[in-house]
């Protein structure tokens, strides 16, 4: 720890460090992602001096249990949210070994600290976090050294959407030796992390052996980085502004895109397309070698194909002209269960509920809601033969993932119940209408893009 000096004479927060700040947006909570190291200390007073209502600051801290001193540094930032008044969330963390997104325990580190703020935050919250110029331009280098595009070479945005909250960064301004200046000034106590010396990870492989070098070459490195990085942001907001003109001309309105619309993009406009398309609905874009076979595959092989492009969670398919995006979710198996009056049932995609209509006769029939075992058969019409349902769903062209997992809802014991909805494709017309004839309406609504 470091010993911490009394404060200078005189010693305020300059208002140029305080007026990001102080222009945060109207907030029903303020929460600081206390790691106890000298940056979100720093970080942690400023919010006080600049919010002084008690109250109107708390704290989280995230104990990953991987340092040694990981048990002092959680003390240390108990002892500071004391002394300062501030409410602290501690929350303790087991981190997969060799998990994460690639880049081993580090990775594994920062998803497990990501979802606990995910799980921490509430509408209108907001989590400061107190990345500087110097962590930003680590992170620019150490993603161009990874081939990164303009995605990836942005940098950390200064806010974003977190969970139910946002996420806000309001240091990217200033280098870390002047937040040190005014933290000495200060007389500030924070905690070193020992693995930060541990040259071994690649961040501080370049923190400590690549930035120094390239600093006394370039003294401005850090503004340069910064400036680049704000270049490839504006353009990749260019490039998501493009890529929803460009979605609003092909998309099909149930999380598909369709392929001839798509081949009248350039190879470039189709992939941004899919990269804008693909993180909006939360997905990591995949790395793929040769995007250009991917986009063949997809787009020009035979009608009768249908090729696939696996991504982490999910992965792109196309069936009858069309591209999906399909979750690997869709692959989980849905086990039996009743549909109750006023109560909702989610299978996959699809909610389902059962409401009275009018006074009802007696109690609701037993209803159930099952997925495909094979052998069901549809009738739909009710003066018309009854038909296999594999049939009727190929004839539908419902995609083949989804005929596996749509929601059957029967009327009647099990093994022995007649089929009344598939999904939210066909109702029987005994439960739909303004008067359904059983006396009961069933209402089956789909997620959709």
């Amino acid at each position: 720890m470091t010993p911490g000096a009394s404060p200078g004479a005189g010693f305020a927060w300059p208002e140029a460090v305080c007026a990001p700040v102080r222009a945060l947006p109207d907030h029903e909570r303020l929460w600081v992602a206390l790691s106890g190291g000298l940056d979100s200390t720093l970080l942690l007073h400023l919010c006080v001096y600049c919010y002084p209502r008690p109250g109107a600051v708390n704290a989280i801290h995230v104990n990953h249990q991987l340092q040694p001193n990981a048990g002092e540094t959680e003390t240390f930032c108990e002892s500071r949210c004391q002394a300062l008044g501030v409410p602290l969330q501690v929350r303790r963390v087991t981190v997969p070994v060799g998990d994460g997104d690639g880049t081993g325990v580090e990775g594994a580190a920062r998803e497990a600290r990501y979802r606990e703020f995910e799980r921490l935050l509430a509408p209108g919250d907001l989590l400061l976090m107190a990345h500087h110029g110097d962590d930003q331009a680590e992170t620019v280098l150490f993603r161009l050294l990874r081939g990164s595009g303009v995605a990836g070479l942005a940098g950390m945005p200064s806010t974003r959407t977190l969970g139910d909250g946002q996420l806000h960064r309001p240091l990217l301004a200033f280098n870390r030796q002047q937040l040190q200046i005014w933290a000495e000034q200060a007389g500030l106590q924070w905690v070193e992390d020992p693995s930060n010396s541990d040259q071994a990870h690649d961040r501080n492989f370049l923190r400590h052996s690549v930035m120094p070098l390239l600093k006394s070459r370039w003294p401005s490195l850090i503004k340069r980085l910064g400036h680049s990085a704000r270049a490839c942001g504006e353009q990749q907001e260019l490039a998501a502004a493009l890529a929803q003109i460009h979605y609003a001309s092909v998309a099909g309105g149930e999380g598909r895109l369709r392929v001839a619309q798509m081949l009248g993009l350039s190879p470039v406009e189709q992939k941004n397309l899919l990269h804008w398309w693909i993180t909006r609905a939360g997905y990591r874009f995949p790395a793929v070698a040769d995007w250009s076979q991917v986009l063949n595959d997809l787009l020009l092989s035979a009608p009768d194909c249908e090729p696939e492009c696996r991504g982490d969670g999910y992965s792109l398919r196309r069936f009858h002209g069309w591209i999906y995006l399909v979750p690997d979710s869709c692959a989980e198996e849905v086990a039996p269960q009743s549909l109750l009056p006023g109560q909702t049932v989610t299978v996959g995609r699809w909610r389902l509920t059962l409401h009275a209509v009018a006074n009802p006769v007696g109690s609701a029939p037993p209803i159930r809601i099952s997925t495909r075992q094979g052998g069901e058969r549809i009738r739909p019409r009710p003066d018309g033969p009854s038909r296999p349902l594999k049939k009727w769903l190929q004839e539908q062209r419902v995609p083949t993932w989804e005929r596996a997992r749509m929601p059957l809802v029967f009327e009647g014991p099990e093994g022995n119940g007649e089929l009344i909805a598939v999904g939210d494709l066909w109702l029987s017309g005994k439960y739909c209408g303004e008067a359904p004839a059983a006396g009961w309406r069933i209402v089956v609504e789909r997620d959709c893009d």
